[in-house]
């Protein structure tokens, strides 16, 4: 009996070092922090927002089952004048944060992309240096399945 227990623990053992799991499913390009559903998720959820990380000065555009979403630096919003104890207003698209280099998109109803369908949907982030500007841009592409 202890045998078949040591068998079943040594293959417990064995799965849990072998097991790939998250961002490393998908090895990310080294100028891409991090990606967000997933790449190969299975299970994402309909309203999930899609985040890219990228390092710092860089900046990029979110192309979303081939809907190029429009980007609009956070900083840009933040400069308009607002009404005390006002909230600014945050446009459907997609996000830049300057402080800390994050392209977000949130899925909403007056939006290009209202929700994710159920089913495999393609993201691409087409990326660049903010001193270089577009014209030498980098991309990576990555698809997540909606239950």
């Amino acid at each position: 009996m202890s045998g078949i227990v040591a068998i079943g623990l040594m293959f417990v053992a064995r799965g849990v070092l072998v097991g790939v799991t998250g961002d490393a499913r998908v090895p990310l390009p080294s100028t891409i922090e991090s990606v967000s559903p997933v790449p190969d998720a299975e299970q994402a959820l309909a309203q999930s927002d899609v985040v890219v990380d990228l390092p710092t000065g860089y900046t990029g555009v979110l192309i979303i089952d081939g809907i190029e979403i429009e980007t609009v630096d956070l900083s840009e919003l933040q400069s308009q004048p607002v009404e005390p104890g006002a909230q600014v207003s945050i446009p459907p698209v997609t996000v830049f944060e300057p402080g800390n280099h994050t392209l977000t998109y949130s899925p909403s109803a007056n939006g290009p992309v209202d929700r994710f369908d159920s089913g495999l949907h393609r993201i691409e982030v087409v990326y660049w240096l903010i001193k270089d500007g577009p014209s030498r841009t980098r991309s990576f592409t990555w698809q997540f399945n909606v239950i």
